[in-house]
């Protein structure tokens, strides 16, 4: 009799036990489902939010990039950038140099700071050859003071800085490219270095090169803001 009892059990067993697997199964395929939907809708907003972000730097870049605030101050500061394997300035250096004289011939400042190290396979410095493009246009060799350690925008700040506090100079008019004055003035003011922003013209710049690096300066920005919030000590990133 005990026997005959237990043999309607077995059998709610085999009928209820696959149908809990299959609806278990089921419950995690639901489960599944609803994760990969969060996490869909999490990256499109996530890309959403971070095409915004992108876009609002492009806007950034380019309105401080065409905007000149030019004023009397100590130094104009001329910040680097490479060299040709002759030794000449290259395309950029040689317009920031160039527009860092012009303001010179108007009055704006006594001194320029040409700031730019050695750079790899060079033999002479960015700043060395800055000097050269001053001279050239009319800006006087006693009017020139070179800072030859620097290997990237960050350092330019530091020892222009340096520089500035042994000269008793206060503030500064910063020249470089436009597309490069958003992440240079950002880092200049984390220096703590009161400057007026004084890009050189947008239209020295041919439309695919100016393209090219507007786009690098995009990325640039995103490390910058990166590391300083880690707060990481880090001047420069050898690619």
């Amino acid at each position: 009799m005990k026997l005959n009892r237990c043999l309607p059990d077995a059998r709610k067993s085999r009928y209820i036990m696959p149908r809990m697997a299959k609806l278990t199964q089921l419950s995690k395929q639901v489960f599944d489902l609803i994760t990969w939907q969060r996490l869909l809708i999490f990256t499109l907003i996530s890309g959403v939010v971070w095409f915004g972000v992108i876009l609002v730097l492009a806007m950034q870049i380019e309105d401080v990039g065409q905007t000149d605030e030019a004023q009397p101050a100590d130094v104009i500061i001329v910040l680097g950038s490479g060299l040709r394997r002759d030794g000449r300035p290259g395309d950029a250096l040689f317009r920031r140099s160039l527009w860092g004289a012009r303001l010179y011939e108007q009055g704006y400042a006594e001194t320029v700071l040409c700031t730019g190290g050695i750079g790899d396979g060079q033999r002479r410095s960015e700043a060395s050859a800055c000097r050269e493009v001053l001279i050239d246009n009319g800006v006087p060799a006693a009017a020139i003071t070179l800072e030859e350690q620097s290997a990237s925008t960050e350092e330019n700040a530091l020892h222009a800085h340096e520089i500035m506090r042994s000269m008793g100079w206060a503030d500064a008019l910063l020249v470089t490219d436009s597309f490069h004055m958003l992440r240079a003035s950002w880092i200049f003011e984390a220096e703590g270095i009161t400057h007026y922003r004084s890009p050189a013209p947008r239209e020295w710049v041919r439309d695919y090169f100016y393209n090219r690096h507007f786009t690098r300066e995009i990325v640039a920005l995103h490390w910058q803001a990166f590391k300083e919030t880690l707060n990481l000590p880090v001047t420069r990133v050898e690619l």
